[in-house]
């Protein structure tokens, strides 16, 4: 019998990825959302994608009743736990409100598995917990800060995680940037409102809902003046999550990973990039710096390769490419 997985978050941008990636691995999985941040035919599009019912329930993690209820009502193996706020600007204006979200949702999600008796987590944690630093590309075992209240929320919640005890099997993986959009352009990034990140900005600027691209800071220690990060094909992203699920199943043990590509790109080279992708060159103006962002975050993927067999193979120009044609579809499917 094929282990259920727990999916919090299942819905949103790199959950629902990731249920493609869990299904494709032979798991069953069970979506938790309360499409805050998610659109309500999600669903439907990995129905259309899998060619199987999609099992989804509605609910928050703030709420430990709903939680106790799923491990009540269904025999879950393993939880992969997405349900979180996620920008770092937003999170500068918002501290409570990320801090109750992302920390008071992760303890009470626990406390449901242990109540449940599942004692297996895969965690979504952020390279910003790494805070700004010199140090590039950046090991897992390097000191951990937080230089936002997003970041502090993610910190915490390893932190958390390292004080369960030794029955537990907890895979913490730190994202770089995720961008782009599943092959079969059904399923991307659409986030509620104003985007906070930079590729799905691009994206709207592509395709007219924004003017121009803001681009913060043009005065950072890096080739162009402007911000570098690790950028990282959500369909690899999504790929790690069940190479981490698999080895918790497998070998009761834990691990902590990077999750990026070893390469970095400038805002400038990603907006050239999507330029190319979406065939004219997007405007922008720089802006200044925003709180809370660092100059450079590459990772040291190593790590993920040496403990669970993961590699990213897909470029920023298919990321690129992804991204347009999954904006690019839901456009002609609104004019059609």
């Amino acid at each position: 019998m094929a282990e259920t997985i727990l999916l919090t978050g299942g819905a949103g941008y790199i959950g629902s990825h990731t249920y493609l990636a869990l299904r494709e691995a032979g798991f069953d999985v069970l979506i938790l959302d309360n499409f805050v941040n998610a659109k309500a035919d999600v669903p439907a599009r990995l129905e259309r994608i899998t060619g199987a019912p999609v099992a989804v329930l509605r609910g928050d993690v703030r709420d430990p009743d709903t939680l106790k209820a799923v491990f009540r009502d269904h025999r879950i193996d393993g939880v992969v736990h997405f349900a979180a706020l996620k920008a770092v600007g937003e999170s500068m204006d918002m501290p409570i409100d990320y801090m109750q979200t992302n920390i008071g949702g992760l303890l009470n999600l626990l406390k449901a598995m242990e109540e449940g008796g599942c004692r297996r987590l895969v965690f979504s944690s952020s390279a910003t917990v790494y805070g700004d630093t010199r140090v590039q590309p950046i090991p897992e075992d390097h000191p951990r800060t937080a230089t936002s209240p997003y970041a502090f929320t993610k910190l915490a919640g390893e932190q958390i995680l390292e004080q369960l005890t030794a029955d537990w099997a907890v895979g913490i993986l730190r994202y770089f940037n995720p961008v782009g959009a599943h092959r079969s352009a059904l399923i991307g990034e659409d986030p509620a409102g104003h985007p906070n990140n930079l590729v799905p900005y691009v994206a709207k600027v592509a395709t007219g809902e924004l003017e121009e691209i803001q681009v913060f800071g043009d005065d950072y220690d890096t080739p162009d003046g402007t911000g570098i990060r690790d950028y990282i094909h959500v369909e690899d992203l999504a790929q790690g999550h069940a190479l981490s699920l698999r080895a918790l199943i497998e070998t009761g043990m834990g691990h902590t990973v990077n999750l990026g590509t070893g390469q970095g790109s400038t805002v400038l080279q990603v907006i050239e990039a999507y330029s190319a992708a979406c065939g004219r060159a997007l405007p922008y103006r720089i802006a200044p710096r925003r709180a809370g962002d660092v100059a450079v975050l590459t990772a040291r993927p190593e790590q993920a390769r040496d403990l669970l067999g993961f590699q990213a193979t897909r470029t920023l120009d298919d990321m690129c490419r992804s991204s347009w044609a999954w904006v690019s579809g839901q456009i002609r499917n609104a004019t059609d």
